[in-house]
C-alpha cells in the first residue's frame, strides 16, 4: 500500500494553483457531506436498524482506510466523519429523507462544478481520473494541510 506521502504528493501535484485549492477547500467537504448524507436516505434492509445504517458503515470503512494511512490521519478524519454525521442526523430529522437527499443531491453537483471549474483553471484533470482511490484523498488532503498548521504529525 502506498505511503500517505505518496498519496498526498500524488493529490498536490494535479493542485498546484491557489484558486483551484481554494474551491477544493469550499467544494471537497460539501462533496464528501452529500456523500454521507444521500447515504443516510438509504433505507436500512431490517426494520430494527436506524436510518443512516449505510453512511454509518461507509464512513466506519473510510475511517479503516484512513486509520491504515496514518494513525493521526485517521483520528482526524474520525472527527471529521463523526462531525458530518452529526449534521447529517439533525437534518434528516429536520428535513426527512426526500428534502434531505434532495438538498445533497444539488449540493453534490454544484460542488463537483466547482471541482471541475478549479481543474480547469489549473489545466489538469481531477485526480480520480488517474486513480478513483483519490476520492477519498482530496478530504484526507485537506485534513492533512490543517494538520500541518496545528503543528500535529500525520
Amino acid at each position: 500500500m502506498r505511503s500517505v506521502h505518496d498519496w498526498f504528493a500524488s493529490y498536490s501535484a494535479d493542485h498546484q494553483n491557489p484558486i483551484n485549492r481554494a474551491i477544493h477547500w469550499v467544494c471537497v467537504p460539501v462533496i464528501l457531506w452529500a456523500v454521507i448524507a444521500a447515504l443516510w436516505t438509504i433505507p436500512p434492509i431490517r426494520p430494527w436498524f436506524k436510518p443512516g445504517l449505510w453512511a454509518v458503515l461507509a464512513m466506519f470503512a473510510a475511517y479503516l482506510f484512513y486509520q491504515r494511512l496514518s494513525r493521526n490521519l485517521g483520528y482526524a478524519m474520525a472527527f471529521v466523519l463523526v462531525f458530518f454525521g452529526a449534521i447529517t442526523w439533525a437534518s434528516y430529522r429536520a428535513l426527512g429523507p426526500r428534502d434531505l437527499l434532495m438538498v445533497a443531491a444539488v449540493l453534490f453537483v454544484l460542488a463537483w462544478i466547482g471541482q471541475f471549474i478549479g481543474h480547469a483553471i489549473e489545466g489538469r484533470r481531477p485526480a480520480f481520473f488517474t486513480n478513483v482511490v483519490q476520492l477519498l484523498i482530496g478530504p484526507a488532503w485537506l485534513a492533512g494541510k490543517w494538520m500541518r498548521r496545528m503543528g500535529i504529525e500525520y
